[in-house]
């Protein structure tokens, strides 16, 4: 045994989950090349040498025997559809990658030339947030095929879009210097469930006198953990925002030498914020929070220094997210809290990073192809209308990577009629029998990050990695690189961009002149496994993003101020509060990544409390005559779900709550999805999901 420790080796790789953290990962491989130990990687200044405790478990992922391993097609006469957990291989048969891709390759040659090109709609997410594995070689073949493009919106693009017309890049204070602040605003942000290596900055923070208040409908993790929780009613986080301007700017609390020389538009801020139906009380009355603590709020707001705000990504999934994310974007220009290291604010760092993204992904190949033209952009938030209701030309192809598309896509009921479709070919890259595998023509599989080589980024912090390939992909996987280069050149694409490496592609995405990535480059990366960016300093060689005008990407070359962020109640709740009274929250799991590791035994036994449950408070649910214990169902006019109600105080009175899983590890085989829309926010084109309203009422069957 200590020769074989003695020749293992220790690589290091890069969590490429969707997670702000993007943790350096060591990975230990023994002689025989199996991956034997995952653990932090000591070294990272950010992630400091331990796991979250999806990832700590990782193994179990890479080893399980469920992993789809080898290319597969759906047997004759078997209709697409959910499957049986553990019987799903008996639907489809095993076939060898050169027959999946000459069945590929044909079927999207004939569909493209019977519809046109456009009728193919690829469909990916974040499964792997890597340079490579997220959009380089696959945007590349889809273009040069001329299909559809996609619009990546389920879940950050309209906080994205209230972040860039506020500051003009995607930028915010660092995690290490939360540390330094006196306190700390967690507004929509699950740190301790989904961000959990920001957790000991403030614990060292709170240490040092610290105060951590969190806003959020639901009691998480870090409510639980907080000094304080406000549990602000879905919706109207953007009005609690101008509720905190107005106090702030009433009693003259704000910085105005930092507002005139870094700010655009503040007189009209100002005049609007000032307005009476953003005065304590009206706000109290939408929002849920007291008019006293909201005074109290914007004072501790204002006059603590340093003040930082984790504001996520729960605040922009609803139909007014867009605008609520600009409002709390604001408040830092208004207090002058990015003068100080620890103040200032968080949403996304992931614009800091000036990979070369369009050397990776080559738009400029849609004009090579049939035609000849940028293709129609189709919002994957509305997969449900594009897969029925789409013309011009209809959706006739479907390739789904990165993505379990059945279980996460809004509306679930239509995605999943456009699913069954006999008239739809769909492929599907995966590492195990998703609820979206179950609706596969053609399944090939996937690796997972430990058997592939990328450059990543992260969105919570400003070191930049590399991320080597441990070991060799477990039976026959390969990677998005892999795939859709062979696949073009199955196509007949001849470019030569379809024959790069991962290397080169690597060198491509840091090909650049922008100076924040001075010195950095794939030899360096290779040898140091993660590097800052080399963001400006002051005179005391402190870094502070916003701190002068010089940081802003803005038209103005300020903080935009204007336009002003108005709040408008959500189209659901003017329009079926009476028939539905009950705010829904379709709530992410601490224990999965969406709907990645729900399927592992391990995870789910983390997250058994809130299997198939629906959590209520005590005054609706004696409203309904429902007790801990009682099957529920939970519908509106877009469909139905059973879970078993959960009676206490995780959410406020008209909130109720349930957590994402798998449709088929659900009792009816639907999930929190089967409830949302395909409605829009404001801006941004993104998801609604926290715009849902829904009655209970106890089903007709045994109580569990």
């Amino acid at each position: 045994m200590a020769q074989l420790l003695a020749e293992s080796r220790v690589v290091h790789a890069v969590c490429s989950h969707d997670c702000p953290d993007s943790c350096g990962v060591l990975v230990t491989v023994n002689p025989s090349g199996r991956a034997v130990k995952v653990q932090g990687d000591p070294a990272h200044p950010v992630t400091r040498g331990f796991l979250c405790g999806k990832v700590a478990k990782y193994l179990d992922r890479v080893y399980s025997p469920d992993r789809l391993l080898y290319p597969m097609r759906r047997k004759a006469g078997i209709a697409k559809g959910p499957l049986a957990k553990g019987r799903e291989a008996e639907a489809f048969e095993r076939i060898t990658w050169d027959e999946a891709l000459d069945e590929i390759a044909a079927r999207l040659t004939g569909i493209a030339a019977e519809f046109g090109p456009e009728s193919v709609l690829p469909y990916s997410y974040a499964g792997t947030i890597g340079q490579l594995g997220y959009g380089s070689m696959d945007r590349r073949f889809f273009h040069r095929l001329g299909a559809s493009q996609l619009d990546r919106t389920i879940c950050a693009s309209a906080g994205g879009a209230a972040l860039m017309s506020v500051y003009g890049v995607k930028l915010g204070t660092p995690p290490e210097d939360f540390a330094r602040a006196r306190l700390i605003i967690a507004w929509g942000a699950n740190i301790h469930g989904n961000n959990i290596h920001l957790w000991p900055f403030i614990e060292e923070a709170r240490r040092a006198g610290a105060r951590l208040v969190v806003i959020d409908p639901y009691r998480t993790r870090t409510a639980a953990l907080a000094d304080e929780h406000l549990a602000i009613r879905p919706g109207t986080d953007g009005l609690l925002a101008l509720g905190l301007m107005h106090v702030i700017l009433r009693e003259g609390l704000e910085d105005r030498a930092y507002v005139e020389a870094a700010t655009h538009g503040f007189a009209e801020l100002r005049e609007f914020a000032l307005r009476a139906e953003h005065a304590p009380d009206a706000v109290a009355a939408v929002t849920g929070i007291a008019a006293d603590t909201i005074v109290r709020l914007a004072r501790e707001y204002a006059q603590t220094s340093p003040a930082v705000i984790r504001l996520n990504y729960g605040i922009q999934r609803s139909e007014n997210g867009g605008t609520s994310a600009r409002a709390v974007c604001m408040l830092p220009l208004l207090t002058g809290a990015w003068t100080k290291r620890g103040g200032g604010l968080q949403l996304s760092t992931s614009g800091s990073f000036p990979f070369n993204g369009n050397a990776l992904q080559m738009p400029e190949l849609m004009k090579a192809s049939p035609l000849g033209r940028a293709a129609r952009v189709v919002n994957m938030s509305q997969l449900g209308l594009a897969l029925t209701t789409l013309n011009d030309p209809p959706v006739k192809a479907l390739f789904v990577y990165n993505s379990n598309a059945a279980a996460v896509a809004p509306n679930q009921n239509d995605v999943l009629h456009g699913l069954r479709r006999d008239d739809l070919f769909t492929v599907v890259h995966e590492q195990f029998f998703t609820d979206t595998v179950d609706y596969a023509d053609i399944v090939l599989p996937a690796p997972t990050f430990l058997e592939v080589k990328d450059v990543q980024g992260a969105y919570g912090h400003l070191f930049a990695q590399v991320s080597e390939r441990a070991i060799a992909p477990l039976g026959e996987a390969r990677s998005n690189v892999a795939l859709f280069g062979e696949l073009g050149r199955r196509m007949g694409f001849e470019e030569a961009c379809f024959d790069d490496t991962d290397d080169d592609l690597i060198d491509q995405a840091l090909t650049t002149n922008d100076p924040w990535f001075a010195g950095i480059d794939r030899a360096r990366l290779e040898q140091e496994g993660h590097v800052p960016l080399q963001l400006p300093t002051n005179a005391d060689g402190l870094s502070l993003p916003f701190s002068t005008a010089e940081w802003f990407r803005t038209p103005s070359g300020r903080g935009e101020l204007t336009p002003v962020p108005v709040f408008v109640a959500p189209q659901e709740s003017r329009s079926h509060a009476a028939e539905y009274p009950l705010e829904f929250l379709p709530r992410k799991a601490d224990n999965y990544m969406n709907s990645t590791f729900a399927n592992l035994p391990g995870h789910r036994k983390m997250e058994a409390r809130t299997a198939g449950v629906l959590e209520m408070h005590a005054a609706d649910a004696a409203t309904r005559g429902i007790a801990t214990g009682n099957v529920v169902e939970v519908y509106n006019g877009r469909g139905r779900i059973t879970l078993v109600a959960m009676v206490g105080a995780q959410v406020p009175a008209g909130v109720v709550a349930a957590r994402l899983d798998w449709n088929k590890l659900s009792v009816d085989g639907a999930n929190v999805n089967a409830l949302t829309s395909e409605t829009l926010t404001d801006i941004g084109g993104g998801a609604t999901f926290y715009s849902t309203l829904v009655e209970v009422r106890k089903a007709k069957v045994r109580d569990r």
